[in-house]
């Protein structure tokens, strides 16, 4: 199908299956024609408001009113940016500073925080907005002024500068990295998909728009469950999920925790995983409860539009070596490059990973010389200007052509005199029984190399374990058991706190 705006995935069921349920949340839950009608109204309401390609702001929690908003905002003319309220205000406020949306819609839960970071004036309540009459007309005006190439959304990632960096992603970008995904993995009008992503994350994407373009049903996961995990597993199989696209960490918190012993739904048929390495423990413990179903290790950052390349699970295959991020969508390129730009095609050499294509976002939100640095000119391209997204994550073929994450450019330290990279000795401590999970930091301040775990093992055990096959320099000088990781938003392992709840320690 040849679309050029989201809200056409949508708009194309209330002919076909109008009734069909479009989205389930924990109150409640919508029809294709509810869903589309709800939207219609907000968009004529906001239409008279806002200037094409405005940025509005939605405050409030994953769920179908969040939804309706950022189909409403988009079938507007605008691009939506989720505020999460799980954020201090202090970072909602960076936020906003960069954003300078003219608006936000909100709820009456989160109407006084939104207070706090807009004028009266500014703030629209959800439920007004879904009673104004949908204006056919003025829509039509709206949509037929849209182009592929207009933002839709804009995901805030940390920046370098201490200033929230806003990456902004067209509709062109999104509708040509769905179509390839759906179509890969062979997805269907009766999966059921399990969202478990924050709507401010782009893994929620992949949720989202192929359960809208294949008019199947999107569950939303509440945020409450992933600290319980028995009752999340009596969700998905009372939802009878069949797709479940998680972070990493989303799925080992039931695998640590043993649930799939409590309860293993089988209805699953296919599980998609990105954000971090999958710790190969936790992967055989899904694999063996779940042995008919498809893994898939897929890859990539913000910045190229979900992701850019992927890799099927064999099902013979151990992978005691690594799981390879594999090869690339289609329409998209990966370029492995050397520090001369040289482009490595050849096993075993580590180069920076590149991407060009259709996917690669729009760049950095009010950011020229940030997108500038990132968003580059192909240097094997010398015949006409053409960019590419410097992601800074490294790589390498092995000799059946498959691509291996090698970690990132800034997580390679130099330690004791040698140059090591911490992926490596996270590797290694994963490998070694009563290790479930690893992570190991450099406090470059002190000089410092830290390795943290869960599990069962003691810490000289430990220790003396990866003294049979990691060379003592990259040995974590400090070994620390912890309870549970602290996380991130997007449900990987925050580093940054888990270092500064060492240094308090101490």
């Amino acid at each position: 199908m040849n679309i050029f705006h989201v809200c056409e995935y949508m708009e194309r069921w209330l002919t076909e299956d109008p009734d069909k349920t479009a989205v389930i949340d924990e109150n409640g839950s919508v029809t294709y024609a509810q869903l589309v009608d709800a939207y219609q109204s907000i968009a004529s309401d906001l239409a008279r408001k806002i200037e094409q390609g405005s940025p509005v702001a939605v405050y409030m929690d994953k769920g179908i009113p969040a939804l309706c908003s950022f189909f409403g905002i988009v079938s507007a003319g605008g691009f939506y940016v989720l505020l999460n309220p799980d954020l201090p205000i202090a970072r909602l406020s960076q936020i906003q500073s960069v954003l300078q949306a003219p608006f936000v819609i909100t709820d009456e839960a989160h109407s006084t925080q939104a207070a706090s970071l807009f004028a009266p004036d500014q703030i629209l309540r959800i439920d007004e907005l879904v009673k104004t009459p949908v204006d056919p007309v003025l829509l039509k005006t709206v949509r037929a002024n849209a182009l592929d190439t207009d933002p839709l959304y804009a995901n805030f990632t940390s920046g370098s500068t201490g200033v929230p960096k806003g990456v902004v992603v067209s509709h062109r970008s999104v509708i040509d990295f769905i179509e390839h995904f759906s179509d890969i993995f062979a997805f269907s009008r009766e999966d059921v998909f399990a969202n478990q992503a924050p709507f401010d994350f782009d893994v929620s994407v992949k949720d989202i728009y192929t359960a809208m373009k294949l008019g199947a049903t999107l569950v939303i996961t509440p945020k409450t469950l992933f600290s319980r995990p028995v009752q999340l597993l009596d969700w998905l199989c009372d939802h009878e999920v069949t797709v479940m696209i998680w972070a990493v960490s989303a799925l080992c918190l039931i695998s640590t925790f043993h649930g799939l012993d409590y309860k293993t739904p089988t209805s699953v048929k296919k599980i998609l995983f990105s954000g971090e390495v999958m710790p190969l423990k936790h992967l055989k413990t899904w694999r063996a409860h779940l042995p008919q179903t498809m893994f898939v290790n897929l890859y990539g950052p913000t910045e190229i539009t979900c992701n850019c390349t992927y890799h099927i699970l064999e099902a013979e295959r151990d992978y005691a070596e690594g799981i390879p991020i594999g090869k690339h969508f289609p329409n998209e390129q990966i370029l492995l490059l050397n520090e001369e730009n040289e482009c490595i095609t050849e096993p075993g050499i580590e180069g920076e990973i590149c991407v060009r294509g259709t996917a690669l976002a729009l760049g950095y939100l009010g950011a020229p010389e940030q997108t500038a640095a990132a968003f580059v000119q192909n240097p094997i391209n010398t015949r006409y200007p053409e960019l590419i997204y410097r992601t800074g994550d490294l790589g390498r073929y092995d000799e059946a052509g498959d691509l291996f994450f090698s970690g990132r450019r800034d997580h390679q330290v130099k330690y004791m005199g040698h140059r090591i990279e911490l992926q490596e000795v996270e590797r290694g401590m994963a490998s070694i029984d009563g290790v479930e999970r690893s992570c190991c930091i450099f406090d470059e301040k002190k000089q410092k190399l830290y390795g943290f775990y869960q599990g069962t093992i003691d810490k000289n055990a430990l220790h003396q374990a990866m003294t049979a096959f990691l060379p003592v320099f990259m040995i974590p000088g400090i070994l620390d058991n912890v309870e549970e990781f602290p996380l991130t938003k997007n449900g990987k392992i925050d580093r940054k706190a888990l270092l500064e709840r060492k240094r308090r320690r101490k």
